[in-house]
């Protein structure tokens, strides 16, 4: 799956999660460009993320994220498996 067709699809679940329709990731996004995503909305965004991919992430594999497009990187690789 190409790295914009998963940003698309995280950027949904954001929306959805954040229920906040205005939105927009990109690879550099960061927790602290969006106002709503805070600790225990980032426990919510990973489940729902977990589940949309039908993935599992490991908490060692979640802290070396810095950025979407960390995050992105990450769904590519485990659902190339």
């Amino acid at each position: 799956m190409a790295t914009e067709q998963i940003i698309t699809q995280v950027n949904d679940i954001f929306k959805d999660v954040l229920e906040n329709d205005d939105i927009v990731l990109t690879p550099a996004t960061t927790a602290a460009d969006v106002e709503e995503w805070d600790s225990l909305n980032h426990i919510q965004l990973i489940v729902a993320i977990e589940k949309k991919f039908s993935i599992r992430f490991t908490t060692a594999e979640i802290y070396t994220w810095k950025n979407i497009g960390d995050m992105c990187a990450m769904i590519a690789q485990k659902t190339q498996k």
